[in-house]
């Protein structure tokens, strides 16, 4: 009985999430995650009962979001982001310490919980959804934290799109440094697509790779958060060491990041084969398109509302500093 209670919520995920994912195509700058939220958000104003589709939602929410990430590992050549990985680690280095940094600073100043303050800041410093959809598991986060912490990484990525290319040329940057600086500043893969593109095609190639080399960043990053959520739950316990812990380590455990190391290592050497190869990131993206419907029909609007503009300020702030930490570290790297 437990699974026909979970049908309804999964298959209504699925159907508007293939609707996401379908008009993703035709508005690739947007995407089918941004997409499947805010369809998941519209829906979640009109069906007023979820009683019926709530345990559908949460497993939709949940697995299916660590089976896009995992998918995701199919898509990546380790080889090849060690090379260009070498060129720009530097910059990734500063830009990632950037966004933890100060995303933590001023998300204590601003009054944020850490979990979404987190999430904006992995979200802009290593790869919107993807690091988001990644890490919210380990740390426990709310669908709501999710759904914000999306929305404020999206918001900017939009403003860099239009900007970036006009500020590129205004500086003189090579086809070279200004994939770098879209690579390592703009946050989703597909903005940065469209950002690098819409400087050059070397560019754009450039900004692709660099940006595929951010996205390893995920593994440690995911990691530290797990190590974290374990030391905050051991703290709430106290010294009578609750007996739910152990479920709650294993629960948190990041098994999905080891299986997208392994496909990522798989398709390096080669072992995944040519006609499965065009597949995995499709649905990967697929699976994300669901799992962002029902993120979008779970979240909560009056936490969002009592949350209030700061997170958004918070996510404009890191998405500022990062922009100015790439192109700073570039010029005294002589990168150009």
């Amino acid at each position: 009985m437990k699974h026909h209670n979970k049908i309804p919520g999964i298959l209504l995920s699925v159907a508007v999430g293939s609707l996401a994912y379908w008009l993703g195509k035709f508005f690739p700058v947007v995407g089918s995650a941004v997409i499947a939220l805010a369809l998941g958000f519209g829906l979640n104003l009109v069906i007023s009962d979820k009683s019926q589709i709530k345990e559908g939602l949460s497993f939709s929410s949940k697995k299916l979001l660590r089976w896009g990430i995992i998918l995701l590992g199919a898509t990546l050549n380790i080889q090849q982001i060690v090379q260009v990985g070498i060129y720009s680690l530097n910059v990734m280095i500063f830009t990632l310490a950037s966004a933890f940094g100060f995303g933590y600073l001023f998300g204590k100043l601003l009054k944020i919980n850490w979990k979404m303050s987190s999430l904006i800041s992995a979200g802009t410093g290593i790869c919107g959804g993807s690091a988001i959809a990644a890490i919210a598991p380990v740390i426990d986060a709310d669908d709501s934290d999710i759904a914000y912490a999306i929305a404020a990484t999206f918001m900017f990525d939009m403003v860099m799109i239009i900007l970036f290319p006009i500020l590129g040329r205004a500086m003189g940057l090579s086809d070279i440094s200004f994939g770098l600086w879209a690579g390592t500043a703009v946050n989703d893969t597909s903005s940065v697509l469209a950002t690098g593109y819409a400087y050059s095609d070397v560019a754009g190639e450039f900004a692709t790779i660099v940006k595929l080399t951010r996205t390893l960043a995920i593994i440690p990053i995911t990691l530290i958060f797990a190590g974290i959520g374990v030391k905050n739950k051991v703290k709430e316990a106290g010294p009578t060491r609750s007996a739910n812990l152990g479920s709650y380590i294993k629960t948190i455990t990041p098994w999905f990041i080891l299986l997208f190391i392994g496909l990522a290592i798989i398709n390096s050497i080669g072992m995944i084969p040519t006609a499965l190869a065009p597949y995995f990131k499709p649905l990967s993206k697929f699976c994300m398109a669901i799992a962002m419907v029902a993120i979008g029909l779970n979240t909560d609007f009056d936490k969002i509302k009592k949350s209030g503009m700061n997170p958004m300020i918070l996510g404009f702030l890191v998405s500022l500093i990062v922009v100015v930490v790439s192109i700073a570290v570039q010029s005294y790297l002589g990168i150009k």
